[in-house]
């Protein structure tokens, strides 16, 4: 897996989804974020969201989503690295 938050921090690579997801948040809240978007953030990429996160990535290669750093939008981007690295 690949977690990629763009123009804040290199792509970087996971072993397991778990692994990603949980960074990706603690990537998320070292954002001058909200409180809405932080708990948007939460709320998708939490823990219990490992199946639903794992199904879209097996059907549409990629999940993404917008953090806004003022009125500027950051893509925050999870996606497989190939088939050599395990979901």
């Amino acid at each position: 897996m690949i977690l990629e938050v763009r123009g804040v921090a290199e792509p970087e690579q996971f072993g397991k989804l778990p692994e990603a997801m949980a960074a990706l948040l603690t990537a998320v809240g070292t954002l001058p974020l909200c409180p809405d978007q932080q708990a948007y953030f939460a709320e998708l990429f939490g823990p219990s969201e490992v199946q639903s996160i794992g199904r879209r990535l097996a059907t549409h290669g990629e999940v993404r989503a917008l953090a806004f750093l003022g009125l500027t939008p950051t893509v925050v981007r999870l996606y497989s690295a190939g088939p050599e690295v395990s979901q």
